[in-house]
């Protein structure tokens, strides 16, 4: 059920950043659910790699080469879901911080409270 939901979340963000950024269009509603398994499958498979291959950059930048990550995973999912366009790499790392951001927030409806 936690996996539904956040899907449903990631797709509620994305239809929220889609909306208010310039550059990331979305041609239906429907494409913001596509977007976030996408994403969510993306980030199980390709991430993992990104993140090994890259790991003397990442180590070197302290860290903040995860950033260019998150933008390439933003920009691989524009390939690959049709109805979802973002304009270039900076939108992307844009989108993929803001997106970051809106999913925490989003997701700490879902923790449950410890007693």
């Amino acid at each position: 059920m936690k996996i539904i939901l956040r899907i449903l979340f990631t797709a509620i963000a994305v239809l929220i950043l889609a909306h208010f950024l310039p550059g990331v269009n979305l041609a239906k509603p429907e494409s913001a659910i596509y977007v976030a398994i996408t994403l969510g499958l993306l980030r199980i498979t390709v991430r993992p790699l990104l993140i090994f291959f890259t790991l003397p950059a990442t180590i070197l930048s302290l860290g903040l080469f995860l950033f260019v990550i998150n933008a390439a995973i933003i920009l691989i999912a524009d390939y690959f879901v049709d109805g979802f366009s973002v304009a270039g790499f900076w939108i992307a790392l844009l989108f993929s911080i803001l997106l970051s951001f809106l999913q925490s927030v989003l997701y700490s409806f879902l923790k449950e409270k410890k007693k």
